[in-house]
């Protein structure tokens, strides 16, 4: 399999290898920034069990919150596709954004105005150090895939997602797409 070469907006899918790794076994991470000072991404495949009111209380929405990563887990990040609503986001790529004005949107949870599709809220987030990815794509710790959702990713269901990247890349990878997530159980 041809793997891309990483960059701002593609999808980092973890390689069945991956075992153990409570943060990234079985992820599919959208890179948001690759630099030769590092790198950064949000998992988007691990859902929490907390709502956004968890770590917001002066919102009601019922957000979903996913693990971003295993960097900074004790602040809240964002992307989303809605940088006319939310002034000073950072385009990533295809029409996804990362961060910007906070207060931008509590006003608009409050009022009840975001839905799930427009934006995603991360506790913690994905790093890597200078060449620290590059070394880890090197010993195939990840397949660099497209993101062929473009801005549709941010709704794009969860529950799955790995397993349909795994059918999507075929051979060897769908083998693996049935595989139970603990080997033991096999």
């Amino acid at each position: 399999m041809t793997s891309l070469k990483p960059t701002k907006g593609v999808l980092l899918v973890a390689e069945p290898s991956i075992i153990g790794d409570v943060s990234f076994n079985r992820s599919v991470v959208l890179l948001a920034e690759y630099n030769e000072s590092g790198s950064v991404g949000f998992i988007l495949n691990k859902p929490l069990e907390y709502r956004l009111k968890d770590f917001v209380p002066e919102v009601q929405s019922n957000l979903m919150v996913y693990n971003g990563g295993p960097v900074e887990q004790d602040n809240l990040y964002f992307i989303h596709r809605i940088p006319e609503l939310i002034p000073d986001s950072i385009e990533i790529s295809n029409g996804i954004y990362w961060g910007g004005d906070f207060n931008a949107i509590i006003g608009m949870l409050q009022e009840d105005r975001l839905r799930e599709d427009q934006i995603r809220f991360f506790l913690g987030y994905s790093g890597w150090d200078s060449n620290q990815l590059d070394q880890e794509l090197e010993v195939n710790s990840w397949v660099v895939a497209p993101n062929n959702y473009k801005n549709d990713i941010i709704g794009k269901s969860y529950s799955n997602f790995w397993k349909e990247k795994m059918i999507e890349f075929g051979g060897d990878y769908v083998i693996w797409s049935n595989a139970p997530e603990n080997p033991i159980y096999n």
